[in-house]
């Protein structure tokens, strides 16, 4: 079959996800107005398929189904099918990965859900094979079934959407009892927060880092705390842990020893084996923790890697205007991996002489580390390695270094994998905190730069004239509202924008969007915060997400940004909303830290109390880039280079001739001014 031999509706969408689907003989939609009327017209019960366009499973799902023109027929015949994007759609996937995993125990990705014409699921799962295998019915089995069903036993199919509807709405239930007003103890305790620590470390895997068993993400949120609880503390339990995972993954295969960045997850233990698609959003991430690493270490390997990550957003992911693009794929030519993958033999050939150094360093063997090739994986360290081999540390170094960049060139001549091209807003923000992060850790003015430029490219691309913000945007359109998640990350990003900058007007910006952010999508009845917007008319239930997973919860990051924003303009409002929302989690926060690691590291910073930092200056820069190279992880950071009495915090300070002060305060009570911030880190140690 040629690959044009069929054309559907997906080939109107900017999605590279629905477009690779554009020419399966399946009569796809997209989610509309027209598909959802169809549905109603013809009595059919809707198919909605949901993936990404670095999903291996789903690139599997669509060979061995999506492309068959047999399924293809009886898809057509009884089903209105419709396919999302998960990344353009998040709302619509929220709410269908809840009805599946209420129905299967699980959740993942390609997610097939069956819906009422009205489009209340009823029926679901991931994967399904082609023929009956891993013990799941085949696709045609479970497609003539639900047919079925749905022609002979109506009702029952109706009671079931019912159900799960409700079980979903019932999950929005948690802080609209307002438990928090009648609380007689706090949840904001030291002892919470040696409990968090304790739940963290006894999942934690002492060996090869990171928490929980394979399949191993990065969990960069619950590393995070446990730097920071160091800091606080001096518990070296928690930076033993933190930093064992954050060298175990640098190590590892997970993270691209040619290229720079990080893959999704490991299959294994070991971080040797990942799932190759490369996101944007873990890989922003990833930097904010490396950097704050930096920081508190000085440990130039996690420089490095902070480089090498912005190296690779900046060489494959980032657009002429600025806007950086979503993924790259896993599989290229078809074959997962097939771009990072190396045979002992061509290794050889391409390095020569230094072949048996390099091999002996990055687990290259004949057989192979992985599925009968090799991943490039450091098993020991390079130091480790070096003293082995006797060889001095820098020789090694240097050595690797050139064939790093050998393997390198001969890799860019093969096909990459398929980039996803569009770009989201909430994405984007996560990545300029990410690399102002790795600014103020390393003083790399090209990081800033490029933050700088991306929000130049969102404000002029994403926001519209009357300040509507959109989700994604590709090729000139924005399409779809903005949900809770582009806010909080925005907001967020022009936070760490002004603390590295100085300049104010990004913290304006934050606390306009601050406002539209509560209007549109604030809760009246608790003071949690609605994924969509209150005008959305095409869901069929609206949620709030609180857990944070794979991305912050849009709602964590809300609490973040309002306790920070109600001491630079002094708002009481802003400030009980956080505590609230926390008090009305907590005990869950505190047993199961891991689902809740950006909620725990804001109890953290309120438990701590937030430091208030005040550069003044005519000639700011340097100093102020002095400062934030401090590990400072509960603070509120402010400059000025001419009075500026409008912020409370700066109120009544004034510039003085030919040196800059720094001023430390709590509640906006300061102490004497300081000059430098070798000064500044003794004061915040005493």
């Amino acid at each position: 079959m040629s690959e044009t031999a069929f054309t559907n509706r997906l080939i109107h969408e900017t999605s590279p996800y629905l477009l690779q689907h554009a020419h399966n003989p399946v009569n796809w939609y997209p989610w509309s107005d027209e598909a959802l009327q169809k549905a109603k017209q013809e009595n059919k019960p809707i198919l909605v398929s949901i993936g990404y366009s670095a999903c291996h499973w789903c690139h599997v799902m669509e060979k061995e189904s999506f492309e068959d023109e047999a399924t293809a027929a009886i898809m057509n015949a009884h089903f209105i099918n419709i396919k999302i994007d998960r990344e353009e759609r998040p709302d619509l996937d929220h709410i269908y990965m809840d009805a599946v995993q209420v129905m299967t125990g699980s959740g993942g990705w390609p997610l097939n859900v069956f819906l009422t014409t009205d489009a209340r699921p009823f029926y679901g799962g991931t994967y399904f094979p082609p023929v009956q295998a891993y013990n799941r019915m085949s696709w045609k089995d479970t497609l003539l079934a639900v047919h079925k069903t749905y022609t002979e036993k109506k009702n029952e199919i109706e009671a079931q959407a019912d159900n799960l509807i409700a079980h979903i709405e019932n999950a929005n239930s948690f802080g609209m009892q307002r438990s928090w007003e009648k609380q007689e103890t706090t949840v904001f305790t030291h002892e919470n927060l040696e409990l968090i620590t304790k739940n963290l470390l006894l999942i934690a895997n002492t060996d090869w880092g990171g928490f929980g068993k394979a399949p191993k993400f990065p969990q960069t949120f619950s590393i995070q705390f446990l730097l920071r609880q160091h800091h606080f503390t001096g518990n070296a339990a928690a930076l033993q842990q933190a930093l064992l995972s954050l060298d175990k993954m640098a190590q590892g295969g997970i993270y691209d020893h040619l290229g720079g960045g990080f893959a999704r997850y490991s299959t294994d233990d070991q971080w040797l084996a990942p799932h190759f698609e490369k996101m944007l959003y873990d890989n922003a991430l990833l930097l904010n923790v490396y950097a704050e690493a930096f920081q508190l270490t000085r440990n130039d390997n996690y420089a490095t890697i902070i480089e090498e990550t912005v190296g690779f957003i900046k060489e494959e992911l980032v657009i002429a205007e600025g806007g950086i693009c979503s993924a790259l794929d896993a599989d290229s030519e078809g074959v997962e991996g097939k771009f990072y993958v190396w045979n002992k033999a061509e290794i050889e050939a391409i390095l020569g002489e230094d072949a048996a150094v390099f091999c002996a360093v990055y687990n290259i063997s004949d057989k192979g580390n992985w599925e009968h090739v090799n991943i490039l994986w450091l098993p020991a360290t390079i130091a480790q390695k070096a003293k082995a081999l006797n060889m001095e540390v820098n020789t090694m170094q240097q050595l690797l270094q050139l064939c790093k960049a050998r393997l390198l060139a001969i890799r860019k001549k093969r096909i990459k994998p398929l980039l996803d091209d569009k770009i989201l807003l909430g994405w984007n923000a996560l990545s300029i905190t990410g690399l102002c992060k790795a600014y103020a850790a390393t003083g790399n003015h090209s990081y800033l730069e490029m933050a700088k430029q991306n929000m130049v490219f969102l404000e002029k691309y994403f926001n519209d004239k009357e300040g509507k913000w959109y989700h994604t945007w590709k090729g000139g359109l924005a399409k779809y509202p903005a949900f809770l998640d582009d806010y909080a990350y925005l907001i967020q990003a022009y936070i760490h924008l002004q603390e590295v900058t100085g300049n104010a007007d990004y913290l304006i910006k934050a606390k306009l969007e601050t406002e539209r952010a509560l209007h549109l999508f604030g809760d009246t009845e608790s003071p949690f915060f609605w994924f969509t917007k209150s005008d959305q008319e095409d869901v069929v239930v609206r949620k709030k997400e609180i857990y944070d997973g794979a991305v912050p919860s849009g709602n964590a990051v809300m609490a973040q940004n309002l306790y920070y924003l109600s001491v630079v303009f002094n708002n009481a409002q802003w400030r009980k909303r956080t505590e609230d929302m926390i008090e009305s989690l907590g005990t869950a926060i505190v047993r199961h830290p891991n689902s809740f690691g950006i909620w725990a590291m804001q109890m953290q910073q309120i438990v701590a109390g937030l430091k208030e930092i005040v550069v003044c200056g005519v000639d700011i820069e340097p100093t102020l880039q002095q400062v934030n190279a401090l590990y400072i992880p509960a603070k509120v950071l402010q400059s000025m280079d001419r009075v500026m009495d409008d912020f409370p915090l700066l109120a009544g300070k004034n510039i003085s001739d030919g040196r800059v002060e720094i001023y430390l305060c709590e509640q906006y009570s300061c102490k004497k001014p300081v000059f430098s911030a070798k000064e500044l880190n003794l004061l915040l140690k005493n």
